[in-house]
């Protein structure tokens, strides 16, 4: 399985529901540096999987919809609890409809498995992974 990782990061704002949260039930903030990692079980005739260059683009296309923003405030994300985990299926959601789309072009219609990951910290991160 050949893969490509695109790296990005994101500056959010959000609180949480629920005790077990703790103060983070308050509004506080995030920094996520994001890895999507795009896998398929061969390379396309110009031993490419998909095009890093168009796979960053899109990938900044998609933190654009998050970044610098109060996930609390979001439509698509009204009353749920965007922890790390849950954001990392999210972005794992918008780019798995990017490559089915053809906004990652043929390589992107091509791509068999995605894993998105988040880190929150040097030493604390979640992943969502799928096949596609």
């Amino acid at each position: 399985m050949f893969s490509l990782t695109g790296c990005d990061h994101v500056m959010i704002a959000h609180s949480f529901q629920g005790e077990e949260f703790g103060p983070a039930q308050r509004l506080h903030g995030a920094t996520y540096a994001v890895e999507a990692e795009f896998r398929a079980s061969k390379l396309d005739p110009h031993q490419l999987l998909v095009d890093i260059g168009l796979a960053k683009t899109v990938l900044r296309q998609l933190l654009d919809t998050v970044d610098y923003s109060n996930l609390d405030d979001n439509p698509l994300l009204k009353g749920i609890n965007t922890t790390t985990e849950y954001m990392a299926f999210h972005i794992f959601e918008l780019l798995a409809a990017a490559c089915r789309d053809g906004r990652l072009g043929d390589g992107g219609r091509a791509v068999k498995g995605l894993k998105v990951l988040l880190r929150e910290a040097p030493t604390a991160w979640a992943a969502y992974e799928a096949d596609l």
